[in-house]
Order: C-alpha cells, then sequence, then structure tokens
C-alpha cells in the first residue's frame, strides 16, 4: 500500500511549508515505512544546503501522526480532519548526518506502548542502506 501526495493530507494535519512527508510506503498498524525526498524549498534546509536536525526529528514526529491517522481510518467511524499530536518528549535523537537537497529519507516508524492519549515511538530514518538519525518520541493525541 502506497499513499502519496493529497492523500497524506488526510492523514496528517501539517500544510505546506510545514509538510515533512510525500509518501507512506508501507504500513501494518503499528508500523509504518514512510519518505520525504528533501527539496530546497523545505522549510527547514540550512545554508550549506542540509536539514537541519530539528528537521528530522519533525519528519519522524510527522510519520508518527500518519500513522496514527492510518489508524483512525480504519476505525469505524473515523472522523473528518486527521488526528493532532504533539510531541511531548524526544528521547535519544542520535544524528549520524543531516540529509543533502535532492536525498530521499526513509523512515520506519514503530508504535510502543500506548496509555490513554499518549503513545510512545520509535523511529530511523535512512537513505538508501546508511542509517542517518534514530530517536523516540513520546506523542500526545488531541
Amino acid at each position: 500500500m502506497k499513499i502519496k501526495g493529497e492523500d497524506i493530507k488526510r492523514l496528517i494535519p501539517q500544510r505546506e511549508p510545514f509538510m515533512m512527508m510525500d509518501e507512506i510506503e508501507a504500513s501494518d498498524g503499528t508500523h509504518a515505512v514512510t519518505a520525504l525526498t528533501v527539496l530546497k524549498e523545505n522549510y527547514f534546509i540550512l545554508y550549506d544546503g542540509t536539514m537541519a536536525e530539528t528537521g528530522l526529528i519533525e519528519h519522524i514526529a510527522q510519520s508518527c501522526s500518519a500513522l496514527m491517522g492510518l489508524q483512525a481510518l480504519e476505525q469505524e467511524n473515523p472522523g473528518e480532519n486527521p488526528p493532532v499530536g504533539l510531541i511531548g518528549e524526544v528521547k535519544r535523537f542520535e544524528c549520524q548526518r543531516r540529509p543533502k537537497i535532492g536525498e530521499k529519507v526513509t523512515t520506519s516508524i514503530e508504535f510502543g506502548f500506548t496509555f490513554g492519549n499518549v503513545t510512545m515511538a520509535t523511529g530511523e530514518s535512512r537513505i538508501g542502506d546508511e542509517t542517518i538519525a534514530k530517536a523516540q518520541l513520546k506523542i500526545f493525541m488531541q
């Protein structure tokens, strides 16, 4: 299952210029693989043509939001608007390198423990076979 373009907007509340996802490449309920091609128009591009670390964190968080949006669509009575998630905590963020303009970042998201409206998630971003970033997030859903 691939979800691209305007269909992504059904899953996440972010819009340009803060939309940090191009597609969902796969999903199975508690896991998703997303992708973002880094463009020069990206809000998080630095002077040297790379994406800031905060952009990687935002991409991982929006990937979590997309998975939550997919879960909401699978419910019997999904709402008209995508769920809104807030980053409550970022733990163990590691950045090996920042992606450059033109590179495709592929991110794997895995949901762990959920209690009420709080979900623990892990994300790993890669360019090809190279891991470039990892993080654990605590996401609060509204």
